[in-house]
Order: C-alpha cells, then sequence, then structure tokens
C-alpha cells in the first residue's frame, strides 16, 4: 500500500474498501473505549478503560507500521520548520494573552483558582498530558479521517471528535472545539506534536487561571464533571 497523508500518492477515494473499514474500525475501537472511560461510574473502572484505549491505540498504531510503515512525518514526530515554530507559538501566545486581557478588563480574578498551582509538578504534569492528547489527537485520530477524507475535512471531523469527548462541560467543549481546529490545522500545515503539546498546555493553563471552578468543575469531563461539587 501506498503511504498516506502527508506522501500520499492516492486519493481518499481510491482507498481499498479493506482498508478503509479496517481504519474505521480503529477510530470507533478507540474513541470507544476513551468514552467508557470519561462516563465510566468509579475511579476503577476508568483506569481500566482508560488503560484499554491507550493498549488498542498502540496496538492499531503498530499494526500500521506493520503493514506500511509510517515516516516520522505522518505521525508529527518531528521537529516542526522554524515557520512552523514561530506560527504555533505565535498565535498561541496571542490567544492566551487575549484571554486573560479579556477576563481582566471584564473584572474576574487571576488566578481565578489559586490553589490549582502549588508548584511546577502540576504544571510539568498537565504540560505531559497536553502532548499526550495531541498524540491521541494528532498521531492517531487526524491521520485516520486525513486518509478517509483528506486533509481539510480532518481538520474539522477531528476537531469535532476532540470536542465531543470534553461534553457536559460547556467551557472545555466550546474551547477544545476552537483550540482543536487551530492544532488540527497547524499540524496539517507543520506536522509537529511538540509545539502543539507546549501550545495546548498553555491554553488549558490559561483556562484554569481564568475560569471560576464553579463552570469549570476542576477541568474535569464526562462523569467526572457531572459528580464534581464546588
Amino acid at each position: 500500500m501506498e503511504k498516506m497523508a502527508v506522501e500520499s500518492k492516492i486519493s481518499p477515494e481510491a482507498l481499498p474498501a479493506s482498508r478503509r473499514l479496517f481504519v474505521w474500525a480503529q477510530i470507533i475501537v478507540a474513541f470507544l473505549f476513551i468514552e467508557l472511560a470519561l462516563w465510566a461510574p468509579t475511579r476503577p473502572l476508568r483506569n481500566q478503560w482508560a488503560g484499554a484505549a491507550a493498549i488498542a491505540i498502540l496496538i492499531f498504531v503498530a499494526m500500521d507500521a506493520l503493514i506500511d510503515p509510517p515516516s516520522l512525518t505522518r505521525l508529527g514526530l518531528r521537529l516542526p520548520t522554524l515557520s512552523g515554530a514561530v506560527m504555533m507559538l505565535g498565535i498561541g501566545l496571542a490567544a492566551a494573552v487575549f484571554l486573560m486581557a479579556v477576563v481582566h478588563l471584564a473584572g474576574g480574578p487571576i488566578p481565578a483558582n489559586p490553589t490549582w498551582f502549588p508548584g511546577f509538578q502540576t504544571v510539568w504534569g498537565y504540560a505531559l498530558w497536553a502532548l499526550i492528547q495531541e498524540f491521541i489527537l494528532q498521531s492517531f485520530f487526524f491521520t485516520r479521517f486525513e486518509e478517509l477524507f483528506g486533509g481539510a475535512a480532518a481538520v474539522w471531523i477531528a476537531a469535532t471528535l476532540f470536542a465531543t469527548a470534553h461534553l457536559p462541560s460547556p467551557v472545555l467543549t466550546v474551547g477544545t472545539l476552537i483550540g482543536a481546529l487551530f492544532f488540527c490545522e497547524m499540524f496539517r500545515r507543520y506536522r509537529s506534536i511538540y509545539l502543539l503539546g507546549v501550545v495546548h498546555a498553555m491554553l488549558g493553563l490559561t483556562i484554569a487561571m481564568t475560569m471560576p471552578d464553579s463552570v469549570l468543575h476542576h477541568m474535569r469531563v464526562g462523569m467526572g464533571y457531572l459528580r464534581y461539587h464546588h
């Protein structure tokens, strides 16, 4: 099979039916496991489904590598170009400053949740989680939607799927839809997840600093959002 995505010589319309079904099966199984983890009624069940999702995604990536070894470029596991780095960091920083300025002018406290940031461990932990999310969103879901529908459509489909995973939090669902459209478009253009992880963490922490916990519910989604008591 010819390489798809960045190096593709086959249009999505020419994708064999067997490959199309296999890609859809990967997407459905991975997203189902993620949703089961988010909506599990207990922490042990949530951890089990989260582990199943992680294992499934790694297995699917490995299976694809055996069938058609993906390049580092396709998966986004390379450093961005200088222009890409400037674009991603510049827009991300501008968005963070704009959000803080709007909240400040509206009279909101910054930080809105000062007890959330006891030290660098929290920040670094979230930064690592942001990078993992970008791998799942871009290197797994985006590349598969790109294979099925092409890059431009994949931006919208992958971003919508990512936002859906943040229901029922209104702030995070809307915020992640806007953010993921930016992340996916930057990935489509510059094909690197590393700085996207940095920008993702920066914007996520900005939301945590500017939005009150009464609406954020400690940045939780799924069942955790519904069961959280401020």
